[in-house]
């Protein structure tokens, strides 16, 4: 078993100092492999890419399709017409909850984190302008609005650490709603009075907004947006198509894309362009992801793994605090929120779903977990999206990082832990 431990923390290290996952995880996989006994050439080019060719398989389609709504969106102003209007209604002397909900809103509605932040970013610019708050605060209100709640909480959302579960546990995307939203509203709430009251704590020491240095000043064009309930359609198209209807999930999106070229088709002649780069970024968003499930396939593999199948599984308590454990753990070596779940549900998926059979515990509770636990350790410091968020942003890990860590790692945790309390409880 310490082969196992020695690969999770090479793939950790490796990928905390900004090694890409899509060569460390084999690197990683053939340490476990090699003290497992395992043959070093047929782990590889057997074990491991089977368990990265059969993820790959089953979701480029929803990485690709997503991709490309996000990317449509992002392009033809939908993304940004959203998050303007929801802004005026809430009001810039409420900037926190604007950018938030405008964050929000585009996220549960299909369209990618990394796009959420580039089409939100230049309004929360504009209103933390306006209200005089520091800059410092606006990571942390762009990751809570995208890197937690709707990502992982709420009932029905199109994002894929929703939907990992649903292979494993026979599940839908509105998985234990009553969990999820108990969860939501923990992530939510905590998260905004918190940045409210840092709001207070840097405004009373004099720390108020100052304009981006060596950074291109970017103001909010509202001329050229397309109408905002025209914009919400795409959005709405999925999640309706997907929980309401039941359709697949890529149906849904493309259904949702459809739809954005429908209302768009005075711009036909940028939809290639877009298309390109969304399906593009896709493909590095699906290996990074194949590569750690196959890191999982391995471990499974080898004989230690059944050794510390058994010391998770006699975890005293419910086995949900187990499965919580074990994805927050992966998602944290990997810095990847679909990434982690991908390993341990690959390793555990089955031992779970049989304990969900055995106990009589649901087995959406097993996925509604899973998914809130990808949001926890997953944004530590070497995650993408947080270096993402701070290449766009300009600020810096010392700048910034704390209050991430606040809203998106502690509050996160937080909120597993008082569902699973709940539900060992009887409560849920």
């Amino acid at each position: 078993m310490l082969g196992i431990f020695l690969g999770l923390v090479v793939l950790m290290v490796l990928a905390y100092v900004g090694w890409s996952i899509i060569w460390v995880a084999p690197i990683a996989a053939g340490i476990v492999a090699l003290t497992g006994g395992l043959d070093l050439l047929e782990a590889y080019t057997d074990t491991y890419m089977s368990g990265f060719v059969n993820f790959a398989k089953a979701w480029f389609p929803v990485f690709m399709l997503g991709a490309i709504f996000g990317k449509l969106m992002e392009d033809t102003g939908m993304a940004r017409s959203v998050a303007v209007a929801l802004t005026k209604v809430i009001g810039t002397k409420r900037a926190i909850l604007g950018v938030l909900a405008s964050a929000a809103v585009l996220t549960y509605g299909g369209v990618s984190l990394f796009v959420v932040v580039f089409a939100v970013y230049p309004l929360a610019l504009s209103l933390f302008r306006e209200a005089n708050i520091s800059r410092k605060l606006i990571p942390a209100t762009v990751a809570l609005g995208a890197f937690t709640f709707t990502m992982t909480a709420i009932p029905g959302s199109p994002q894929i650490q929703n939907l990992i579960p649903m292979d494993y546990f026979n599940t839908d995307p509105m998985a234990a709603p009553v969990m999820g939203i108990i969860a939501a509203i923990i992530m939510a709430a905590g998260g905004y009075f918190y940045l409210r009251f840092q709001e207070k704590k840097l405004t009373d020491k004099g720390d108020i907004f100052t304009e981006p240095k060596d950074k291109k000043i970017v103001d909010v064009d509202e001329q050229h947006n397309p109408n905002f309930l025209l914009s919400l359609l795409p959005l709405l198209t999925v999640l309706i198509t997907l929980n309401v209807f039941k359709w697949n999930v890529v149906t849904a999106l493309i259904a949702g894309i459809v739809l954005i070229m429908l209302l768009n088709i005075t711009k036909f002649k940028g939809f290639v362009p877009s298309i390109n780069a969304g399906a593009s970024g896709s493909v590095i968003a699906i290996i990074n992801t194949s590569a750690a499930v196959g890191f999982g396939t391995v471990v499974r593999e080898v004989p230690g793994f059944e050794r510390l199948t058994q010391i998770l599984m006699g975890v005293k308590g419910n086995p949900l605090i187990s499965e919580a454990v074990a994805v927050n753990v992966l998602a944290g070596a990997t810095g990847s929120a679909s990434g982690g779940m991908g390993i341990a549900l690959e390793a555990l998926g089955s031992k779970y779903y049989q304990i969900a059979m055995d106990t009589g515990i649901s087995p959406e509770a097993f996925h509604r977990i899973a998914s809130l636990s990808s949001g926890g350790l997953d944004a530590l410091p070497h995650n993408g999206a947080v270096l993402t968020l701070f290449a766009i942003t300009g600020m810096t890990h010392k700048d910034s990082y704390k209050d991430i860590f606040v809203v998106a790692v502690l509050i996160p945790i937080i909120s597993v832990a008082v569902v699973i309390l709940l539900a060992s409880i009887g409560i849920l």
